[in-house]
């Protein structure tokens, strides 16, 4: 399945018209949530079927085209299920209990509700919140695809404006050329990563770089908040809105930094062995947590499991443990607290740190290769 984007152009009343129509999905999606709090054994299918009652109940959320009712039912049942799952695998942590949004960017439809111009440059929303007709300016071309392919069209809302994407079921996996090599990946804090082989990349530090102009546009912000107001002063949104277009730079640059990085990974190297690190629970450290977050380890993990699929190279997660502490040239125990970056065996073995661990993990890695790993892309 392909998430393809584009920018919407149109007019402040379509815009509003789009925040209407997030804000009933939003509606919808909490009263199905509510329904299977109140009715004990309430399903998928359930949840789908009220749609239809609060349709007839509310005569704002009759205007949404009834399949975004039901895709909105439909997000409130993942959470749920989410929550199912992990109270039948017991974890250990919080299960995940499903809570009300409050802040919903998004509304979705699935195969009515919209439709394409011959172009593919313009997309017409035809339910009763009266969108209309808005332009589609993007990089990637609807026109390689079939219309029956576009299964969703999700409309976005994020603080330089609103998106459009289409979720097409089309293949995109490449045939390359098989490079004889293979890589063991430790990530880290001095460096984003080291492999095996002693090479290293520099972590970026976005979120570090801009923190005192983030603060400022904060601080900003905060000044021009007056409690109790209803509503906000113009100064203040304008405030807000630049404080948001900030953190989305962040966060786009950190995962241009991810995809790049990860397909030069991939491309590259015919098997992958990285660590399956749990990052919600190493956020909990308050001292490393927002180093931890602005390195974007998960992030640049997915990307790698997303291009080793596309590729057809084997990428392998393997578990942390011991892999900082056993030499990767004997096997032996040698422990060594955080400071440490120097691994130091006695059988000689004198190594970075992080290339030790690499060396490890690429070794389990390749002993766990001969299994059936499964891509969440499939």
């Amino acid at each position: 399945m392909l998430v393809l984007e584009a920018k919407i152009y149109g007019k402040p009343a379509q815009y509003q018209a789009v925040d209407e129509a997030i804000r009933t999905a939003q509606f919808i999606r909490n009263k199905a949530l509510r329904y299977w709090m109140d009715n004990k054994g309430v399903g998928k299918y359930d949840l789908s079927a009220y749609c239809k009652v609060l349709a007839q109940k509310f005569p704002f959320a009759q205007k949404l085209n009834s399949m975004a009712r039901q895709s909105s039912a439909d997000r409130a049942w993942a959470a749920i299920s989410r929550f199912y799952d992990n109270c039948k695998k017991k974890v250990a942590e919080k299960k995940g209990y499903p809570k009300f949004k409050k802040h919903s960017r998004s509304v979705e439809y699935k195969t009515s509700g919209w439709k394409l111009s011959e172009n593919r440059k313009q997309i017409t929303f035809t339910d009763g919140n009266n969108i209309g007709t808005v332009k589609l300016k993007g990089t990637r071309d609807l026109n390689w695809y079939d219309l029956k392919q576009i299964k969703r069209v999700r409309i976005v809302k994020r603080a330089d404006g609103y998106y459009c994407q289409f979720l097409v079921d089309a293949d995109n996996r490449e045939k390359v050329e098989p490079s004889y090599s293979e890589i063991g990946l430790d990530v880290g804090l001095n460096h984003f990563y080291t492999d095996d082989k002693g090479n290293q990349i520099d972590n970026p530090r976005f979120y570090r770089k801009v923190e005192k102009s983030l603060n400022r546009l904060n601080r900003s912000k905060s000044r021009k908040y007056k409690k109790g107001a209803k509503p906000q002063s113009k100064n203040y949104h304008k405030a807000r809105k630049r404080y948001a277009l900030k953190h989305l730079k962040i966060s786009r640059q950190r995962k241009d930094h991810a995809v790049k990085l990860a397909r030069c990974v991939v491309t590259s190297n015919d098997v992958v062995a990285y660590e399956d690190l749990r990052i919600s629970n190493m956020v909990k450290n308050h001292n490393l947590a927002k180093s931890i977050t602005d390195a974007g380890w998960y992030q640049f993990r997915v990307w790698l499991e997303y291009f080793g699929y596309k590729f057809g190279k084997i990428t392998i997660a393997v578990p942390p443990q011991y892999t900082s502490i056993n030499c990767s040239s004997c096997g032996a125990k040698v422990k060594k607290a955080l400071s440490t970056r120097t691994h130091k065996c006695k059988c000689g073995c004198i190594l970075d740190r992080d290339e030790n661990a690499a060396k490890n993990i690429l070794s389990l890695g390749l002993n766990t290769a001969g299994r059936a790993v499964r891509s969440r892309f499939e």
